[in-house]
């Protein structure tokens, strides 16, 4: 274990705050931090890809539970902060100075890295949805994610909770997400409005014969017209209607009732087709 620096100390030092414009929320809490890095197991020797370590307590956790850490920063007033920690844990921290958005992260972490991020707000749902949206077998091994409260309970909801839609398809259908640790809005700085939570996600064998754009244009349009019938709401869908009978799926039915299996079953019917 290496002596890290208090966060407040290292914050003060670099005259750093956080940015509302590029979403950014500082945790401090070393005891906090490490459980998170705890989180997709033991790390050491492991790969570790990071977005957004703003000024590095993440980062710190990480590389103190022995991961070779790549860390993804566009605020270049972090750098320096960050920069220490490599001189703490010599050749173990990669820093770019970019846009996450932009990266392309397999040639930069190889194949079975984790992924372990306190997401900036802004960009953290279209990161998840690109590196879900991948070839399968993805590049990652894991994904260890902050989210806001809300974002994470539509990730694992299940058919028939308020929050069950595009997203727990998209998360669900050939990956396993849970809720691995809850977050008290106070233990960032500055405290957002709300709560947060860690979500894990660990791959899960893709289902034979289905088109992920098929699976993508059907929960477009089901869930874009969520209160409607499904015959309403998959009309513009060809083929969509005609498939349901034989799948055993009312055409009555609203999209938040169909479960992620379904939803499978259907996209596989006009993969087909």
């Amino acid at each position: 274990m290496n002596a890290l620096p208090p966060l407040r100390e290292v914050i003060a030092r670099h005259g750093l705050s956080a940015s509302k414009a590029l979403g950014q929320n500082f945790l401090l809490d070393r005891q906090l931090l490490a459980r998170i890095a705890a989180i997709p197991g033991d790390l050491q020797g492991a790969s570790v890809y990071e977005v957004g370590p703003g000024p590095g307590g993440l980062t710190g956790a990480l590389l103190d539970a022995g991961a070779a850490v790549t860390a993804v920063e566009r605020d270049r007033r972090c750098l320096p902060a960050l920069a220490e920690l490599g001189e703490i844990f010599p050749g173990k921290l990669t820093l770019i100075e970019d846009d996450a958005l932009k990266i392309a992260e397999e040639p930069l972490v190889g194949r079975g890295a984790h992924v372990v991020s306190n997401l900036p707000y802004n960009v953290g749902t279209a990161l998840l949805l690109r590196w879900l949206g991948a070839e399968w077998t993805p590049w990652w091994s894991s994904l260890t994610l902050m989210f806001q409260k809300e974002v994470a309970e539509r990730i694992v909801a299940k058919p028939g909770d308020d929050a069950y839609g595009r997203l727990a398809v998209a998360s669900q259908w050939r990956s396993t997400p849970h809720i691995a640790l809850p977050v008290h809005r106070s233990a960032f700085v500055p405290p957002p409005k709300v709560a947060s939570a860690v979500v894990h996600i660990v791959p899960a064998a893709e289902p034979e014969g289905v088109s992920h754009p098929v699976l993508e244009r059907l929960t477009a349009a089901a869930f874009g017209q969520r209160r409607k019938m499904l015959r309403q709401s998959l009309k513009a869908v060809p083929h969509a209607l005609d498939a349901l009978p034989a799948l055993g799926i009312a055409a009555e039915r609203r999209a938040e009732t169909v479960g992620v299996d379904e939803w499978v079953a259907l996209a596989r019917a006009l993969s087909s087709s």
